[in-house]
């Protein structure tokens, strides 16, 4: 069914407590494990038209953050997700305290039960409220910056439609474009501090009453990290400070002579070449048929999954007024369908969508007739694996979007990959830092934010850039506010798609075939495990990245420079 003919109807919170109260005593009345199995199931399936309506309504919401009607569809379901969140623990908790636990072991398999275990620790009805408060401000925080106007160029602008300028090869454009975006954000500085403060404020409340010190544990909870912990993420940024940091230094040093300039500023970072980043050629209608020629010639899964998703019309991808800002690709269980959002901008970022958001939506698609809807995904870090690897599985085709411009992307792509992941570092050491001083000031926060920076990005100079250079970069980082812990998973995942990358270069076909062997697996294993069935490092252990990191800087040492003019 083409997205337009999807019928949208609310399932109200009425409707869900009564259906889910039948379910919740069919689980506990039943007398066998067919019985229970059946009641499971069930519920299974509710659940999944649950989640399509949320979806939907998120959809239509972020596609046009201006309709009233689903403003207040999705106010609605804000409103009411931690009721559900509470009616699902409490069906949980009845298949876990099963008597016949140890047979549906057998058919559910043990990890949904250590899920279960952990979804036990993140949430109590008691917090509900909280939570309500907290999706109210984090919607407020998502119609604030999908208000932008912008004139820039003679044109009105929202924040997306920026990119482009930002990488202009005149200097003076690419700097008068961040000095645009600043003065939206500066514009709008007292109410994101008042927003963010608000909501560490609520999430400290939340975690102390269900008996925390702190957020960062009930964050981690929250996250579902059910097979690491923040010692290993500790790990981790080490490793980054020790193997990435120097390396990125570098890159951006060679990057500041290829394009000439005495000090590397903030808004030098964007481009790439002298000559100019490479951009994709054409209009959104060219590049889609090129994606689905890539797609075709991929693999048989990936060829499938390209027509279903245009002939239904999966993606959205052209930004206007009101529409939101960013990225993502989600699902409508009911039906088997992924659906991928973005904003086009006319840089390489487009392109990232059919290979990214495409990845995720592809993962979606190949778990789409899994039984469990609990086992269709895996962790986050796990999704951030489908999609950044597929950016580097089809290198082989940027040719088709790219044309002479292909190894100018290749190159750029590789070093970001790169120089990400200490900005990705940051972006989650800085919330430990907050949600484990939950007392600061915003000025004292901002600070946090300017020392990581010197240390995990010591090459950005933000010098005399107000608002960047106030320790404000990260107000325009949208997971910090909306969720918390969720970035160190584009770095783990990042190590694992270079680890993928890596192997490519030896072996294409090898690796393609580790890469979607995993992906089939969907949820059904923990990102260690799921990392480790594919005979790759995981990126807890010192050897992922130190190899990673080596490979990586060789390939571009080598790289023939004449092609980067």
């Amino acid at each position: 069914m083409k997205f337009s003919q999807i019928p949208y109807k609310r399932v109200t919170f009425e409707e869900i407590e009564k259906k889910a109260n039948e379910l919740l005593k069919k689980m506990n009345d039943a007398k066998n494990v067919k019985e229970a199995l059946d009641a499971f199931y069930e519920y299974n399936e509710f659940s999944d038209k649950i989640s399509t309506a949320i979806s939907m309504s998120y959809i239509k919401f972020t596609l046009n953050t201006e309709d009233d009607f689903f403003v207040t569809e999705k106010e609605y379901y804000d409103e009411i997700m931690p009721k559900i969140q509470d009616i699902d623990l409490k069906f949980k908790l009845a298949l876990y305290n099963s008597k016949f636990k140890d047979d549906l072991k057998k058919e559910l398999k043990d990890l949904l039960f250590l899920n279960i275990e952990i979804s036990m620790k993140a949430f109590d009805s008691k917090i509900i409220p909280h939570m309500q408060e907290e999706n109210r401000l984090v919607n407020e925080y998502d119609k604030l910056l999908a208000s932008a106007q912008i004139e820039f160029d003679g044109k009105t602008l929202n924040l997306s439609q920026l990119g482009k300028y930002k990488q202009n090869t005149d200097r003076d454009i690419r700097k008068a474009a961040y000095e645009a975006e600043a003065g939206f954000y500066l514009k709008n500085g007292e109410k994101l501090d008042s927003l963010y403060d608000e909501l560490v404020k609520i999430r400290t409340t939340m975690a102390k009453e269900l008996g925390y010190e702190n957020f960062v544990e009930l964050g981690y909870y929250r996250m579902m990290r059910n097979c690491y912990t923040k010692q290993d993420v500790q790990k981790f940024r080490d490793y980054v400070k020790k193997y990435i940091v120097p390396i990125a230094m570098d890159i951006k040093n060679e990057q500041k002579e290829r394009i000439n300039v005495d000090k590397f500023m903030l808004y030098d970072d964007p481009l790439e070449f002298l000559s100019g980043n490479a951009v994709p050629k054409g209009e959104p209608e060219k590049i889609f048929l090129q994606g689905k020629k890539m797609y075709s010639e991929l693999s048989s899964e990936t060829e499938e999954f390209m027509n279903f998703m245009l002939e239904n019309e999966l993606f959205d991808v052209i930004s206007r007024k009101g529409k939101a800002v960013g990225g993502y690709s989600t699902s409508l269980p009911d039906f088997k369908a992924p659906f991928v959002f973005a904003n086009f901008n006319g840089t390489s970022g487009d392109i990232d969508v059919l290979t990214h958001e495409a990845g995720h939506a592809f993962a979606s698609y190949l778990a789409r007739d899994f039984k469990i809807s609990d086992y269709r995904s895996p962790t986050l870090e796990s999704c951030e694996i489908h999609s950044m690897s597929m950016e580097f599985f089809t290198w082989p085709w940027m040719n088709l979007f790219f044309e002479e411009q292909s190894d100018k992307y290749k190159y750029a792509h590789l070093s970001g990959a790169l120089t990400f992941i200490p900005y990705g570092t940051i972006v989650d050491y800085f919330q430990h830092i907050v949600y484990e001083k939950p007392q600061m000031t915003p000025d004292e926060r901002k600070q946090v934010w300017k020392d990581l920076q010197k240390e995990f990005m010591p090459y950005l100079n933000t010098d005399g850039m107000p608002f960047f250079e106030d320790g404000r970069y990260w107000q325009r980082q949208h997971h910090i506010y909306s969720s918390p812990f969720y970035y160190i998973d584009y770095c783990l995942a990042q190590t694992v798609a270079l680890e993928y990358w890596a192997e490519s270069q030896i072996d294409y076909k090898a690796s393609w075939n580790k890469y979607i062997t995993m992906t089939k697996r969907g949820g059904t294993d923990t990102f260690t495990g799921l990392v480790k069935s594919a005979g790759l490092e995981s990126p807890f252990e010192e050897e992922a990245l130190k190899k990673v990191a080596k490979i990586a800087r060789e390939w571009l040492k080598d790289f023939d420079k004449d092609k980067l003019v």
